[in-house]
């Protein structure tokens, strides 16, 4: 076992190319680093357009962008974008690199940037092929402290090195201006503080995608019993599924979808009373900022992906699942499954009312 001075970092690597669920939950190992090693320089390799989140919260000192489309494209861009990544992680002479992806290539990552710590999962999460190895020295279990939230997967490195885990969940405070920005927005659309309901239709797939009529029936009924608003958040490249809520909806509905950024959407969601959608990004965002939460999820565990820190209800259809996907559905697969499909309109309803009921009350005993 490699022996680690307590003192012994300045700078460190964390890998993490996904998606921002993933880069949510890795704040809390970021967090933890913090505390360990005062002054320690956090540097994360992801996408470039997570860059601002990072930095401005605090939770990386700086980003080295990685292009996931060249990763994906021809043999000549994945060797390029690798060289490309290499060349300007070496610059930094990492003390310790963190392997949170637990890929193949970051697996290469880790091991050509050099540092003298290399941390990486052991087992991996697929099993090495003959011609790949594991260039860690410092070997973290598949999930850390004991638990099987997706969390622990990305705070077993704490383990590992033999910290103690401070940060145990994400809490992510949103930038002031960007709150101003946030009650700028509501304002405008005549939206009070905390007396909303932040709804995200999409995901990455179209079979993580609760269909947009049932959360036009949903939202149309929740609005009826709490005189709440709504307001639809997403990516700009998910107008299809609120352009169909719009039209199915008979209640008034604010479409802010595309139109905020990252940092936004944090203060945003920060000032809803509840957040309403399927298991994604968003939905991670929203409980980091301290929201509650009503998840829907299909093939995905919420055992392993539920919403963590916040008071939360996670529904899921029973399983195993009568296959309703068609040729779409690739059952194996939770980003390509088709079972939240499944899911009725009344359990929606009832659980958002009941968190509703639920908070209500623990807002009314703080005050």
């Amino acid at each position: 076992m490699l022996q680690i001075a307590p003192t012994a970092f300045r700078s460190i690597l964390i890998v993490q190319t996904k998606f921002i669920g993933d880069i949510v939950l890795a704040s809390a190992l970021a967090k933890n680093l913090q505390l360990q090693y005062p002054g320690v320089r956090i540097v994360f390799l992801c996408e470039a357009h997570f860059a601002g989140f990072l930095t401005g919260h605090g939770i990386a000192t700086e980003v080295v962008p990685f292009s996931r489309a060249k990763m994906r494209g021809s043999p000549l861009e994945r060797g390029r974008e690798l060289f490309r990544m290499v060349r300007a992680l070496r610059q930094h002479r990492f003390d310790m690199t963190i392997d949170i992806t637990d890929s193949k290539t970051s697996r290469i990552i880790s091991e050509l940037v050099h540092a003298p710590v290399r941390v990486g999962h052991f087992p991996t999460e697929r099993p090495l092929r003959w011609h790949e190895r594991q260039p860690a020295n410092v070997r973290m279990k598949p999930y850390g402290f004991g638990k099987r939230h997706y969390l622990y997967r990305y705070l077993s490195p704490l383990e590992a090195l033999g910290i103690a885990l401070r940060v145990r969940v994400p809490a992510i405070r949103p930038l002031p201006f960007e709150t101003t920005r946030a009650l700028a927005l509501l304002a405008r659309h005549k939206i009070r503080p905390n007396a909303f309901i932040a709804v995200h239709a999409g995901a990455s797939f179209v079979g993580r995608r609760w269909q947009p009529e049932r959360f036009a029936e949903a939202i149309d009924r929740i609005v009826r019993e709490t005189g709440l608003q709504v307001v639809l958040v997403g990516g700009p490249d998910e107008s299809e599924a609120t352009d169909r809520i719009i039209a199915a909806a008979k209640t008034r509905v604010v479409n802010l979808a595309g139109m905020l950024r990252l940092e936004t959407l944090l203060a945003l969601l920060k000032e809803a009373r509840l957040f309403l959608g399927n298991e994604s990004g968003p939905m991670h965002i929203a409980a980091a900022a301290g929201t509650p939460v009503v998840g829907l999820f299909g093939l995905t565990n919420p055992v392993r992906w539920a919403p963590v820190g916040v008071p939360s209800i996670s529904l899921r259809p029973s399983m195993p699942c009568d296959c309703v996907g068609g040729d779409l559905c690739r059952r194996t697969d939770p980003s390509k499954a088709c079972c939240v499909w499944r899911l009725e309109v009344d359990p929606v309803v009832g659980a958002t009312l009941e968190l509703l009921a639920r908070t209500e009350m623990s807002l009314e005993a703080a005050v």
